[in-house]
């Protein structure tokens, strides 16, 4: 209670101002933090925290007290020792539990009063498979022991407290509180807290790509307030301790604060930590503090390995063995109880009989000994077949040359080993859009600002010419190789000499020596993440470039030709909309030939700072003023002529400011309006009918007035002059990490805002008709998926002013929008821009563009202390601190002035639509959730096919519970009402179906804040029943819980096989409550790659995994485990009637050898080929006839009633084997094992031909493998007969196989056991064949009933032009086109 007292004290001492910026010290006459932690419980510290003191330095005894429970950094991903391995891998492997079955078998056969067999024969089954195993488990784990063994061995330097200085150890001798001193191209051997860098801003970059496949640099900064920069990092200048969380797994946060001797606390966060597994990058040196080590880093907390997930098949396959046990019992309780009556029931025998033993005692003897004999019935080796044929098929799927991407040198990854058959077995489909559906590779198409819109029309053009060059040379497209995968270091070998462009390290760089820097390393694309050429050579619009070509020079802009001069407070907007562009992001900037860590000074700006601000002075403009030129808002047209010849040379189109007076207004005119003419306005804005043809008329004549305007000279001659500055600018490598940032920062370039270097409290930027100036980087809040934006928190350079930039998805940015208090009609003008505004996001969305808002909000300087100190407090919470900077983020980010919005092209990916075409032809339903808009995701849908023009769209939204079960409810019965409409005509003609031939359907869209109610358990129910009658749905504004919560809801109460597809870290969660996942390895990291069962690099992809691995997979091992069941409950069976004719005694008519080997040698190859290599239907009809794969699902290869009838057919064939030679044999003197004989061998060829008839494909694979097969049995009795003479007593093998395969009665025996009982399985086989036939032979028979129709169709159309002279055309005469001769009929 005590530190309750004293937290709750300090957080309202914070709030009202007695501490200073980011300096924690407790106050007099409050306990410390020392006399807190002198008071409290160790343990309750240590089990929420974790203190970590230097482990060389004044704090000696306390770091001897807390290190103690900390691992050393040693570690050990081996599951075994030399000492360890027999008795771990048994304990392991009879986890099993039919290992443990047949461990009970064996040690039942050393009893003597139930023995069966030999005791070291019944050993054998389980021996081999024990040993297998054991084998596969020794290899695996040595190599996992030379990997750690070269990871433990790999070598750092260490600050030796004793030598005080930095010595080489090995990682695995480095320990918590260690000080590590790393340098460029080094991997990081343990978590560290960052407390220097030889960088001059403290910071440092990292490649996070051996961790989680990112490429991209990251940024990490030291430790704020530490004054260790500026000099080499030394002991006696730290005596601080550190207080985190204890180790966890969750590699984007990191929580904690850092004490000094004085009490002051210093908050911790992820930016601070480096990583084990990263490298370090483009800095010269850091130095760390371990705070985490070995198996406690966030990496290996991290590494769980492959995935398990267990199978639909596998479950029924547990099911059935059940039934075999059940079915075991029985035969061996009825054996037990035969034996019982028929001693009973004896009488003088003629043979030795033990009589002192009583009929039930007997009986219950020979119930242990029939589980004995009867032991194969249990199949032991199916479960090892089972993930051989697995194996098996992953290495197929893995090598498919289809699902290998060329240009990314990726293949498909099958993370999950054990469930491939499920592929074959998908209902549902739950797919992300950006990223899965789309390249998510953004490219800025247009903007509003103002509420003016910009269409970019140009631009427009160059995304087309661009897609046209792509087509192209979509064959002829380089080749990335592997090792930019973060797997070596050779990719990024020079990447010092690619140095991060800080705030004073800017040099200018010819554009021959880049391009020669990029010839020279043609693999240095993949290191600049996000920035394409079609990203980065964006058109400016030329409305707004003249608008800035005003701001920068009246001079210029008058002479253009153009009418009309900006308002201050548009130029405002505008400058204010680059600007948050420019700076609202985490972009790393970097130059790709920069000398290493230079230090030039940044560039003069063209005005003095001072002039910028008495100008500022003596342009604040009153409220009437500032808008007595206010244009109105409308659509702007596109001057086509001047946009050429200005951007005729590709550059970014950027103007030169000049040294002329620049009217730049102040950038906090909200309170500056003055009332217009809004009618005026009204009549002139652009409406979402579109009627822009007056401005484009308007347009078009300023641009013939252009033509002969003598500002085209100038223009020319400036961008002349601006070849130097543009190549610098084209030097700049923006590694942003998504792609929607890369593609805004790259847009505010295009019109000379250009970010040209970070730290970690400042930003260097080029402002139009200023020059480069240093913005002070306040704080940062990053993006969040339930605050859907970020912002970034500045010190204006020309105001003083604290200004919040913000930038977000439109839902979130346009309700906190303020409208700010004043006149009526200055609200009015406010209302006017953002329904403007509002009137193109939707504009946007219909297009299918990405949109985000922008805004900003200036912050006083009294409301920024108290929202600083409560965010100082949140960000050195240990608890809660989630919670804490969301609140705060929440705080700060109301009340803000929208400025504009952005419209982003996301193309979709190649052969989406004809994918998902596919995926519903084979009834598979596909729902789309994602977190864009509306509009976008309803475009789309349409694009990708999903919707067809036929279907009717279902829209969902609303505000309240019982508003959204009435919708439901309302929907619901629209569409029973429909689907009855529907029903009628469809069944009398072929009403209800599409031009492209798909069944028109009810598409239901849903927006997130409906989906959260219809999520609940009151209207869950009605949601998913609507949804069943609905063809598709797409989830909007979804977050990803409530992805997981839709997938969770179809797969718990409807059970189906779900499959969920993503790219994102935001799908990751969804993806793991899917039956199967699968992630795209995309733009967006690989945080959804490594939680997936299967990995794949495009989404065209997902139609030949499903469609012909899916089905395939699954119809392999479903017939192969009914085959294993097949054969072990056919031969068992034999041995069970033969109790029949020996008094149930548990003899049998077979050496025991045999009778061992026959499952475990003779017969387990040929399942195993035909789990692999069956093939059901040809490859290419599964992907030309979908439907194919909605008949495998309902046709249930592997049902309970399957099971049974393959059982009745093993009991049937067994019937057969045995009687038919008991018949031929009668009252002959045959032995007891050459009677046997005749029944095996029949066994087998019944057995083998078996599988002749069920396989779909038989190949010289299958026939080697059977002739080998029955040859091996032949070979080993003839061979057994020959030379072993007490192999199995009491039984005498010698001479019998010789002697029954001389006689041709053995023969003809075994042909006709063969024969009569495989001919009811080929009747059947027939029988369903010409009454249902397949699926693969239907598709053959349409195929040549298509072309016989066609050929009769070609006749007929002959017929009719046999009037004319013209050669007759048919398909014996393909040279001839019908088309050149239609005009003789």
């Amino acid at each position: 209670m005590e530190r309750l007292h004293w937290v709750q004290h300090r957080c309202r001492q914070l709030l009202e101002g007695n501490a200073g910026r980011g300096w924690y010290s407790a106050t007099d006459g409050l306990p410390t933090k020392t006399s807190l932690d002198a008071h409290s419980s160790p343990q309750r510290v240590s089990g929420k925290r974790r203190t970590v003191f230097a482990r060389h330095g004044p704090h000696q005894q306390d770091y001897e007290a807390v290190s103690k429970s900390y691992q050393s950094n040693a570690i050990r991903t081996t599951k075994y020792s030399l000492l360890t391995f027999i008795p771990m891998n048994l304990f392991q492997q009879f986890h099993r539990a039919a290992n443990l079955y047949f461990l009970f078998v064996v040690l039942l056969n050393w009893v003597p009063v139930v023995e069966a067999f030999q005791k070291e024969i019944t050993m054998i089954p389980l021996l081999v498979v024990l040993v297998v195993i054991a084998i596969k488990d020794a290899l695996e784990d040595y190599r996992r022991y030379l990997f750690d063994k070269k990871v433990n061995n790999s070598v750092v330097r260490v600050f030796c407290g004793k030598q005080n200085a930095y010595i080489v150890q090995r990682w695995k001798d480095v320990r918590v509180g260690d000080f590590v001193r790393l340098s460029c191209n080094e991997i990081i051997p343990a978590d560290m807290l960052l407390l220097y860098s030889s960088d001059p801003r403290g910071v440092c970059y990292i490649e996070t790509a051996n961790l989680d496949g990112e490429t991209n640099l990251k940024q990490r900064q030291v430790v704020s307030d530490l004054p260790l920069q500026g000099r080499e990092f030394s002991l006696e200048s730290f005596r601080g301790r550190v207080e985190c969380e204890n180790p966890n797994n969750e590699l984007s946060r990191f929580r904690g604060y850092m004490e000094h001797p004085g009490g002051v606390r210093v908050g911790l966060h992820n930016n601070n930590l480096l990583l084990r597994s990263c490298t370090i990058r483009n800095t010269e040196t850091v130095v760390g503090m371990v705070v985490y080590a070995g198996h406690e880093t966030k990496a290996m907390m991290n590494n769980s390995g492959p995935r398990y997930k267990r199978s639909q098949l596998e479950k029924l396959l547990n099911t059935d063995i059940l039934w075999c046990v059940l079915l075991l019992f029985i035969m061996c309780l009825t054996a037990a109880v035969g034996h019982g009556l028929w001693l009973n029931n004896l009488k003088d025998p003629v043979f030795q009989v033990d009589t002192e033993t009583s009929p039930a005692l007997a009986g219950f003897y020979v119930f242990w000994t029939m589980i004995i004999v009867l032991q194969v019935l249990i199949p032991i080796s199916l479960y090892v077949s089972i993930e051989i044929v697995k194996l098996g098929q992953i290495y197929f799927i893995h090598n498919d040359l289809d699902l290998y991407n060329k240009q990314l040198d990726s293949r498909i990854q099958c993370r999950a080993l054990n469930i491939t058959e499920d592929l074959g077995q998908i209902q549902y489909l739950f797919s992300d859009k950006t990223g899965t559906l789309t390249e998510n590779k953004m490219v800025f198409r247009r903007c509003s600002i103002y509420g003016v819109e910009y269409p970019h029309e140009e631009n427009a053009r160059r995304l087309e010419v661009y897609e046209a060059e792509k087509n192209e040379e979509a064959g002829r497209s380089l080749t990335l190789k592997s090792g930019c995968s973060g797997k070596s270091l050779s990719c990024r070998s020079l990447s010092c000499q690619r140095s991060s462009v800080s705030l004073h390290t800017l040099t200018a760089e010819s554009q021959e020596e880049e391009e020669e820097e990029q010839l020279s390393n043609p693999i240095h694309p993949r290191t600049n993440a996000f920035c394409s050429r079609v990203a980065k050579d964006v058109v400016p619009d030329p409305e707004l470039v003249r608008k800035l070509n005003w701001f920068c020079s009246p001079e210029l802009a008058l002479r253009d030709g153009s009418s009309g001069t900006p308002s201050s407070l548009e130029l405002t907007y505008i400058t204010d909309f680059f600007l948050a562009l420019a700076i609202c992001n985490s972009v790393v900037v970097s130059s790709p030939s920069q000398a290493r860590h230079g230090v030039p000074e940044a560039r003069t700006p063209l005005k003095s700072l001072e002039e910028f601000k008495l100008m500022f002075q003596r342009l604040s403009f009153s409220p009437f003023t500032a808008l007595s030129t206010l244009p109105p808002p409308q659509m702007k047209g596109s001057p086509l002529n001047f946009t050429r010849r200005l951007f005729a040379r590709g550059k970014t189109g950027t103007f030169t400011p000049t040294n002329s007076a620049t009217d730049w207004p102040h950038l906090d005119q909200e309170s500056h309006l003055e009332p217009t003419n809004l009618k005026r306005e009204q009549d002139l804005s652009f409406t979402a009918e579109g009627g822009d043809a007056g401005q484009t008329e308007h347009r078009d004549t300023e641009n013939e007035d252009a033509k002969t305007s003598p500002a085209r000279q100038d223009v020319e001659d400036l961008i002349r002059d601006l070849d130097c500055e543009s190549d610098t600018n084209e030097g700049l490598l923006y590694e942003a990490e998504s792609p929607d940032e890369a593609a805004l920062v790259h847009a505010a370039q295009a019109y000379r805002c250009t970010l040209r270097g970070r730290s970690a409290e400042s930003l260097l930027v080029d402002l139009p008709g200023i020059g480069s100036l240093t913005v002070q980087l306040l704080h940062i809040l990053p993006f969040d998926s339930n605050r859907k934006k970020m912002s970034v928190v500045v010190r204006h350079p020309l105001t003083g002013h604290v200004v919040v930039y913000t930038k977000g998805a439109d839902s979130v940015i346009m309700d906190l929008a303020e409208t700010p208090q004043g006149a009526e009609q200055t609200q009015e003008i406010y209302s006017h821009i953002r329904e403007q505004t509002q009137i193109h996001l939707d504009g946007y969305a219909r297009e299918g563009l990405r949109t985000l808002c922008i805004a900003k909000k200036v912050v006083e300087e009294e409301e920024y202390e108290v929202w600083l100190k409560g965010q100082l407090l949140a960000e050195s919470s240990i608890e809660n601190r989630e919670e804490l900077l969301l609140e705060s983020a929440q705080r700060l980010e109301t009340n803000l002035t929208l400025l504009g919005t952005t419209g982003i092209v996301d193309r979709l990916q190649e052969e989406v639509p004809e994918t998902i075409e596919a995926l519903q032809r084979a009834g598979i339903k596909v729902w789309i959730l994602t977190g864009d808009k509306q509009e976008t995701a309803i475009n789309i849908a349409y694009a990708c096919k999903l919707l067809s023009p036929n279907d009717q769209l279902l829209t969902a939204s609303c505000g309240s519970r019982d508003v959204c079960a009435a919708l439901l409810e309302e929907l619901k019965v629209e569409v029973q009402r429909g689907k009855a409409s529907l029903t009628e005509p469809t069944a009398a003609g072929n009403h209800g179906e599409s031009s492209s031939g798909s069944v028109a359907g009810f598409i239901l869209v849903i927006d997130g804040r409906t989906l959260e109610w219809a999520l609940q358990e009151e209207l869950k129910s009605q949601f998913l029943e609507l949804s069943q009658g609905c063809k598709a749905v797409i989830c909007c504004r979804s977050t990803p819980l409530q992805k997981s919560q839709v997938v969770r809801l179809v797969r718990d109460q409807l059970g189906v096989m779900t499959l969920a597809v993503g790219d994102g870290a935001n799908d990751v969660s969804m993806i793991q409550m899917a039956d199967v996942g699968v992630g795209i390895s995309g733009q967006e990291g690989m945080q959804a790659v490594m939680s997936s069962d299967f990995a794949i690099s495009r989404f065209k992809h997902l139609s030949k995994l499903l469609l012909v691995h899916g089905s395939s997979c699954y119809s392999r091992l479903a017939n192969m485990i009914l085959y294993f069941i097949y054969k072990n409950v056919m031969y068992v069976n034999l041995l069970f009637w033969y109790q029949f004719f020996c008094g149930f005694s548990g003899s049998v008519m077979t050496n025991a050898w045999v009778l061992i080997l026959f499952n475990l040698l003779f017969t387990s190859v040929p399942p195993l080929i035909y789990g692999v290599l069956d093939q059901h239907m040809p490859a290419d009809t599964l992907m030309e006839r979908p439907e194919l794969y909605q008949v495998m699902q309902s046709s249930k290869v592997y049902a309970p009633y399957v099971f049974w009838i393959t059982v009745l057919d093993a009991f049937y064939q067994s019937l057969v084997c045995f009687f038919v030679p008991y018949f031929a044999f009668a009252g002959s003197s045959i032995g007891v094992l050459s009677f046997g004989s005749p029944i095996n061998a029949s066994a087998l060829l019944i057995i083998l031909l078996h599988q002749v008839i069920e396989s779909h494909t038989l190949t010289w694979i299958h026939v080697l493998v059977l002739v080998l097969s029955g040859a091996s049995y032949f070979g080993f009795v003839l061979v057994f007969s020959v030379f072993c003479v007490t192999c199995s007593p009491p039984t005498n093998p010698v001479g019998v196989e010789t002697l029954e395969m001389s006689q041709p009665l053995f023969y003809i025996v075994c042909a006709l056991t063969t024969v009569t009982a495989l001919l009811p399985r080929l009747l059947f086989r027939v029988l369903c064949n010409t009454l249902h036939p397949p699926a693969a032979l239907t598709s053959a028979q349409m195929d040549k009933v298509g072309s016989e129709r066609y050929r009769k169709k070609m006749q007929c159309w002959n017929l009719s032009l046999s009037r004319s002279n013209t050669l007759p055309v048919c398909v014996d005469n393909p040279g001839l086109e019908p088309g050149t001769d239609s005009g003789a009929s």
